[in-house]
């Protein structure tokens, strides 16, 4: 038994100086603080800043990572609630994204060693100072990429490189609207689209100024073709002077009213993609569209895409191209605010009750 020091840096808190009791395989007096919850439920009631104690040893493909930060999603607060479709067993640690570094690796992992940088790939219990995690579920990343570009890669980045890929064949300066534009998803819709070469009609709720003027310019800095409010929407004549091209593809964050007014636009034979509901109402479809215009419904999941596509060249394609993306600045984090772990309930909170108005997505700092 000897005494081995890990030093890990961060682009965001101080460097941090770890000290481990350390054989081979074996760690010892390693302790991790972490976001637990024994009960579905509200997440402001159910979910708790513990401290616990880290396996004494890992099994032969477990890896311990030092976590450094992590997004906090919708998805993560309906887990919580358990409303969402995917329920881990209780109790359990929060969290389906982040990022951190690799401390020790059990005796049969081949993919990692200590030092390496990596993100969950399908892994959940990342809001914690550290974790063990199975290596097959993590991914190494470079490090001189973005740590809060690369935590999120897996949901947002991911979810709108499928459905600008997967329902429409898009060609340069093909039309694509989404509403919800300002979400975290959106605005990777967005930088993706400008990357392809698309133009984008990008539809967000009428808020107060200064905040709209700000909001436009932030997504246009982004790459955003158009920005209009679902106001302005109703009104344009973008499409019925011939300006543009009517869309071939919508994609759609928010139902209701809104999501009709996407599907209004579309051209003969258009698809409208579904990946959210922040409005909590019904996809209202009018007939005449059905009919006449062969507008199709489809629906995304993720979660679902990655269960079926794992390990396979197109799936580690699209995270070579994204990574790649995030690395050269062309795909950057959506607009974020950074915590303390002590501060979780702020970010739980604010995510549960923004409706998307709050303008920005939260992170943990896990490293303070």
């Amino acid at each position: 038994m000897f005494h081995r020091v890990f030093q890990l840096s961060s682009s965001v808190g101080q460097t941090t100086v770890l000290r481990f009791l350390v054989s081979k395989h074996h760690q010892r007096d390693m302790h991790c603080r972490k976001i637990m919850y024994e009960e579905y439920g509200d997440p402001m009631k159910v979910a708790n800043l513990v401290e616990d104690t880290l396996p004494d040893k890992l099994d032969e493909k477990q890896v311990l990572v030092k976590m450094i930060v992590a997004p906090v999603n919708p998805a993560d607060i309906n887990t919580i609630q358990g409303v969402y479709p995917v329920k881990p067993p209780l109790p359990t640690t929060g969290g389906f994204e982040g990022i951190g570094d690799v401390v020790a690796v059990g005796s049969c992992v081949t993919n990692l060693v200590p030092g390496d940088r990596v993100i969950p790939d399908g892994a959940t219990g990342t809001w914690c100072t550290a974790g063990v995690f199975d290596s097959e579920q993590l991914r190494k990343v470079s490090k001189d990429t973005d740590v809060y570009a690369l935590s999120g890669i897996s949901s947002n980045p991911c979810t709108a490189y499928r459905m600008l890929h997967d329902f429409v064949s898009l060609n340069k300066n093909d039309v694509i609207i989404q509403n919800g534009a300002n979400s975290a998803c959106g605005q990777n819709v967005i930088q993706l689209a400008n990357i392809f070469g698309y133009i984008s009609i990008n539809i967000i709720r009428n808020r107060p100024e200064p905040d709209l003027e700000n909001l436009k310019n932030h997504l246009k800095s982004l790459g955003a073709s158009y920005i209009l409010t679902e106001e302005e929407l109703r009104t344009t004549d973008l499409f019925k002077s011939g300006f543009l091209p009517k869309p071939r593809l919508g994609i759609n964050n928010i139902g209701g009213k809104s999501s009709t007014e996407v599907l209004r636009t579309l051209n003969n034979g258009g698809v409208m993609v579904t990946y959210g509901g922040m409005s909590k109402q019904p996809v209202i479809v009018p007939t005449a569209s059905f009919i006449f215009k062969d507008i199709q419904l489809r629906g995304f999941w993720m979660t679902r895409w990655r269960k079926e596509n794992a390990h396979t060249n197109q799936y580690d394609q699209m995270y070579d191209e994204l990574i790649q993306f995030m690395k050269n600045g062309k795909l950057i984090a959506p607009a974020h605010k950074t915590l303390p772990l002590d501060s979780f309930q702020e970010a739980l909170e604010n995510t549960v009750t923004s409706k998307g108005f709050i303008g920005h997505k939260y992170f943990l700092n896990l490293q303070q």
